[in-house]
């Protein structure tokens, strides 16, 4: 299976891609025109021939729902109603923080981190579902 991974955020959002259980960073999508942003989705599930999709869902630190989330939920909603491929989400609390921490120990200049840290995070969410998933049943929402 190839699933992909997605970090959501307001301006960028990170794409990691996984052919069985092994993450690794794709791309980061600017933000323009929501019609523009689903059609690269829809290509990028063609040219991988998407399996399954992974979004991180963003929680407070005490699990609630904030604004960002809400945001999230809604573009769940409408990537689900343009594509039959599964969509799972994950919760991607502290993703950022850890990606930022990957960059550093793998001796990624400052500079360059920006560039790189949805990706990263795109990566981090996706690993977490593939481990959850080799333990527990995991269903598509």
């Amino acid at each position: 299976m190839t699933w992909l991974g997605i970090d959501y955020g307001q301006k960028r959002i990170g794409l990691a891609l996984a052919h069985s259980t092994v993450a690794m960073p794709l791309r980061t999508l600017i933000k323009s025109t929501r019609e523009r942003l689903f059609a690269d989705f829809l290509a990028i599930l063609d040219e991988y021939a998407i399996s399954g999709i992974v979004l991180g869902l963003p929680v407070d630190m005490h699990g609630q729902e904030t604004l960002t989330t809400r945001q999230v939920r809604n573009f769940h909603d409408s990537l689900a109603r343009r594509t039959a491929v599964p969509l799972y989400l994950v919760n991607e609390a502290l993703t950022s923080f850890e990606a930022q921490e990957r960059l550093h120990a793998a001796g990624v200049p400052a500079h360059k981190h920006e560039a790189m840290l949805d990706q990263m995070a795109a990566v981090i969410i996706l690993e977490t579902f593939l481990e959850n998933r080799a333990g527990d049943d995991i269903s598509a929402c």
